[in-house]
C-alpha cells in the first residue's frame, strides 16, 4: 500500500502543479500587468509629489489593498462560495439566488445585483485590453522617445491581431502562456528587489502607519488618489471567475507563493526608485529597467498584457454562454475551438463586438493616463456586488450569524465603497465610459428576460389545455403514422402550437408525441439523476424535460440518448423534431414600454435559430412560425 501511494502522490503533485502554472497564464494576467501603470497613475492623475512619505504611505494602501482586498476578501472568503466548483458573477448570483428559496422580492434583488456585475464586466473586459497593451507599449516613450507618436498604431495592429486570431482558440497557445507569466514574475520579482536593495528603507511602508500618514497630509486629495490604487486590484475578480478552470487550492497556491511576493516586490521597487529619483514618477515601471534591456522588457510586457487581454476576453465568451442558458441573452453562435477542452469557446458577435470598442477606447483616450480614469469605476462596482452576493450565500446558505455576517461586511465594504467613490468622482473624466456599456448590457438583459415572459405568458392564454386534448383524440382519433415527433414547448401544461398546426394542416398525427422542455438549472452541471424526467400523459404523448446546468451545452440528441434507461428510447433516423418559432410584434399593451417591446422583437429576430444552439439535426427538423404581440 506505501508503494502504491509513493507512485500516485508525484503524479498528483505534477498535476497540481500543472493547475497552479496554468492559473498563472490564465487567471493572473490582469493583476500581474497592474505593475505597468498603478504606481504611475497615483501620483499622476492627482498631482501628488513623490515625496518620501507620500511614497511610503501610496506603497502602504498598495500593500495593504492586496492582503485585505485580494489575498483575504477573495481568495479566502469570496472563493469559499463556488456553485459546484464554477465562480464569477453569475454563478454566484445563482448560488445566492438559490439559497434565498421562495422570498422573491430577495430573489428579484439578487439577480438585479448579479446582471449590473455582470453588465460592468463587459465594460471592465473593454476597457482591460486598452490600457493593458496601451501600457506596455508606452515603454517606446522611455526607450526611444522618437517612436512616442506610434504607440497607438502599434497598440492597434496588436489588438486587431488579438481579435483575429481569436477564432483558432487559446487551445494551442494556452500551453505557452504559464511559462510565458512564470517568466513575467520572476522579471518584475528580480527587478524590484534590485532597487530594493539600493534603498532598503521603502520596507517601512510596510507598516500601515504611512497609509494613515499618507491621509493626514494629503486630504482629499489623497482619497481621489485612491482610484489610482485600486489598479493594483484589477483582475482579482478573475481569481474567483476562473475557480472551475483550475480548482481553488492551485489558485490559491499560486498566488501565495508566487504571484503575490512578485507583485509585492516590484510595487516596493519602484517605490525605492522613486525615493532615490522623484523624477521617476513619469513612468516607474519602465524607469527600474536597465537601459540595455528595455526593449526585450517591452517585448515581454506586451506578451504579457496580450495574455491578460486573452484571459478578459475568454471570460467575456463564457460569461455571456452562462448567460445565454440563464435566459439573460438571445442565443448567440458558440464555436468550440477545443475538442479536448469543453470550456474553451468563441462567440463571433461578442468578438466583433468588443474589438470595435476596444478600438473606440484606445482611439479615443490615446494613453494609459487617460484610460486610467475610465477603468476603476467598473471594477469597482463589481467588486462591491461580489461582496454584497457573497454576504448573502454565507448568511442563508453557510449559515453564518447575523454578527459575523455584518462585521465581515462592515469591513469589505467599507474598502469597496470606498475605492468606488474615490472612482466615481472621474466620471466626467472617462468614468461615464464603462458605466454607459454596463448600461447598455443591463438595458439588453433585462429587456431580454422580461420579453420571454411576456411571450411565455402570452403563449399561455392563447394554448390549448393539454389533458382535455388528449382525451378527444381518445374520442376522435386522427390518422397515425410511423414514428416519433417531439415538439418543443416552454408551457408543458398547453397543446404546442406546431402539434397544432400540423394536425390541422397535414391532418395527421404521429404514432409517438414527446412534448419536450428545456429547463436551465441553477447549478453549474446536472446530476444524472435529473438529468431527465419523463411522463406518460396515455394515448402514446408522453412530456420530456431536459435539465442542463447554466455551464453546460445543451445538446438534445445527445441528452435524448439517455432516455432508453427510463423507457423511452429514440432511433434518430424515425424522430422528427417541431419547433414553434415566434415573431414578435411589440404593441403598447401593459408589460414593458414601446420602445423595450421594440428591442426586444429585434434582439428576438437576430437570435441565433434553436435548432443550432441545441444541435438539432436540420435533415430532422420542421420549424413552424406563430406570431405573438406584447
Amino acid at each position: 500500500m506505501t508503494d502504491a501511494t509513493n507512485s500516485i502522490a508525484p503524479a498528483s503533485r505534477r498535476a497540481f502543479a500543472g493547475l497552479a502554472l496554468g492559473a498563472l497564464g490564465v487567471v493572473y494576467g490582469d493583476i500581474g500587468t497592474s505593475p505597468l501603470y498603478t504606481v504611475q497613475t497615483t501620483f499622476g492623475e492627482q498631482g501628488i509629489p513623490a515625496s518620501p512619505d507620500n511614497v511610503l504611505g501610496a506603497l502602504s494602501l498598495i500593500f495593504w489593498s492586496l492582503v485585505l482586498v485580494v489575498s483575504l476578501k477573495y481568495v479566502v472568503f469570496i472563493m469559499r462560495a463556488d456553485n459546484k466548483g464554477e465562480g464569477g458573477i453569475m454563478a454566484l448570483m445563482a448560488l445566492a439566488r438559490r439559497s434565498a428559496g421562495g422570498n422573491m422580492r430577495l430573489r428579484w434583488g439578487i439577480v438585479m445585483l448579479g446582471l449590473l456585475g455582470a453588465a460592468l464586466f463587459y465594460g471592465d473586459g473593454v476597457i482591460t485590453p486598452a490600457i493593458s497593451v496601451l501600457s506596455a507599449v508606452e515603454g517606446l516613450k522611455v526607450a526611444a522617445p522618437s517612436l512616442t507618436e506610434w504607440v497607438v498604431p502599434i497598440t492597434v495592429v496588436i489588438i486587431i491581431g488579438l481579435f483575429v486570431l481569436q477564432r483558432r482558440g487559446s487551445a494551442k497557445v494556452g500551453a505557452v502562456f504559464g511559462p510565458i507569466m512564470l517568466l513575467w514574475f520572476a522579471t518584475i520579482a528580480v527587478l524590484g528587489v534590485g532597487a530594493i536593495v539600493r534603498e532598503p528603507q521603502v520596507l517601512w511602508a510596510l507598516n500601515p502607519w504611512h497609509g494613515f500618514v499618507f491621509f493626514r497630509d494629503n486630504g482629499g486629495h489623497a482619497f481621489l488618489a485612491l482610484g489610482g490604487v485600486v489598479l493594483a486590484l484589477t483582475g482579482a475578480e478573475a481569481l474567483y471567475a476562473d475557480m472551475g478552470h483550475f480548482g481553488k487550492n492551485p489558485i490559491r497556491f499560486a498566488w501565495f507563493s508566487y504571484v503575490s511576493p512578485a507583485l509585492v516586490l516590484n510595487y516596493f521597487g519602484q517605490g525605492a526608485l522613486l525615493l532615490s529619483d522623484p523624477k521617476a514618477v513619469s513612468n516607474p515601471f519602465y524607469l527600474l529597467v536597465p537601459n540595455s534591456l528595455l526593449y526585450p522588457m517591452i517585448a515581454l510586457a506586451t506578451v504579457a498584457t496580450v495574455i491578460a487581454s486573452q484571459a478578459v476576453i475568454s471570460g467575456a465568451f463564457s460569461m455571456t454562454r452562462e448567460a445565454i442558458q440563464l435566459g439573460y441573452s438571445p442565443r448567440l453562435e458558440v464555436v468550440h475551438t477545443s475538442k479536448q477542452m469543453l470550456g474553451q469557446i468563441y462567440l463571433p458577435w461578442i468578438n466583433r463586438a468588443l474589438l470595435v470598442l476596444i478600438l473606440g477606447a484606445v482611439l479615443g483616450f490615446r494613453s494609459s493616463d487617460n484610460l486610467a480614469a475610465a477603468y476603476g469605476i467598473a471594477v469597482t462596482g463589481t467588486m462591491v456586488i461580489t461582496t454584497c452576493l457573497a454576504l448573502i450565500v454565507a448568511r442563508r446558505q453557510w449559515g453564518w450569524s447575523l454578527v459575523a455576517v455584518a462585521l465581515i461586511g462592515v469591513v469589505f465594504l467599507t474598502i469597496d465603497i470606498s475605492y468606488f467613490s474615490a472612482n466615481a468622482i472621474k466620471i466626467e473624466h472617462g468614468g461615464w465610459f464603462p458605466l454607459v456599456l454596463g448600461l447598455i448590457v443591463f438595458v439588453v438583459m433585462t429587456t431580454w428576460r422580461r420579453g420571454r415572459e411576456l411571450v411565455l405568458r402570452e403563449l399561455k392564454q392563447s394554448g390549448l389545455a393539454l389533458e382535455p386534448f388528449i382525451d378527444s383524440l381518445t374520442a376522435h382519433p386522427p390518422l397515425r403514422v410511423p414514428g416519433t415527433a417531439i415538439f418543443l414547448t416552454a408551457n408543458i401544461n398547453a397543446v404546442p402550437n406546431a402539434l397544432l398546426h400540423n394536425l390541422k394542416h397535414n391532418k395527421v398525427l404521429h404514432e409517438r408525441n414527446v412534448l419536450m422542455t428545456v429547463e436551465t438549472l441553477e447549478s453549474p452541471v446536472a446530476e444524472y439523476g435529473e438529468r431527465t424526467e419523463i411522463t406518460a400523459l396515455g394515448n402514446e404523448f408522453f412530456r420530456l424535460t431536459l435539465r442542463f446546468g447554466f455551464a453546460e451545452e445543451p445538446d438534445i440528441p445527445a441528452a435524448l440518448q439517455s432516455c432508453s434507461a427510463k423507457g423511452l428510447g429514440f432511433d434518430m433516423m424515425d424522430t422528427t423534431f417541431f419547433i414553434s418559432r415566434e415573431t414578435v410584434v411589440a404593441t403598447d399593451r401593459a408589460g414593458m414600454p414601446l420602445w423595450r417591446d421594440r428591442l426586444f422583437a429585434f434582439l428576438a429576430r437576430n437570435a441565433s435559430s434553436a435548432t443550432a444552439f441545441f444541435r438539432i439535426p436540420g435533415n430532422r427538423l420542421i420549424e413552424l412560425g406563430t406570431q405573438v404581440e406584447i
